[in-house]
């Protein structure tokens, strides 16, 4: 995480928590010449339009104010959508029993991707339950080879 989506995460989520809102997640990413600050907002049954309208007003009160940001960038307040990602410990709870999509900094059993049913996670492995051809398998995954996780759509 860097220093400004750390600095952003500090300041806004006292005004999300104040809208009952979750903070998922904070990135700060250039395109082209352009800087997006992309905040992704949740809370209980899911959030719509109006909830984003209402967290990017607050939101862009707080960092007027707060000023963290040197260039010029533009807000984005949207939901994490079906594919969410996780992160924090309560999201790895949550996604027990769901499917997950798990990319890896190395190798495990020979690939760096794996998609799966969450089985179980503790504070230095999760499980997964992975189909391999016509075998299904349970594979163990060392959280500190994790190098993004998030929900996943199976057909």
């Amino acid at each position: 995480m860097s220093k400004i989506t750390e600095q952003v995460e500090t300041i806004i989520q006292p005004v999300l928590n104040d809208l009952n809102f979750e903070l998922v997640e904070v990135e700060f990413t250039k395109e082209g010449k352009d800087h997006f600050l992309r905040v992704s907002i949740d809370k209980e049954g899911g959030v719509d339009l109006n909830d984003c309208a209402l967290a990017s007003e607050k939101i862009s009160e707080v960092m007027d104010a707060e000023d963290p940001i040197q260039e010029m960038y533009y807000l984005d307040v949207a939901s994490p959508g079906a594919e969410r990602p996780i992160k924090k410990e309560k999201d790895f709870q949550n996604a027990i029993t769901k499917p997950v999509f798990v990319s890896l900094y190395a190798p495990i059993e020979g690939s760096k991707e794996w998609l799966g049913i969450l089985q179980s996670v503790d504070e230095t492995n999760i499980v997964m339950e992975v189909k391999e051809k016509a075998k299904t398998k349970q594979i163990e995954i060392p959280r500190n080879k994790i190098a993004k996780a998030r929900h996943a759509v199976m057909i």
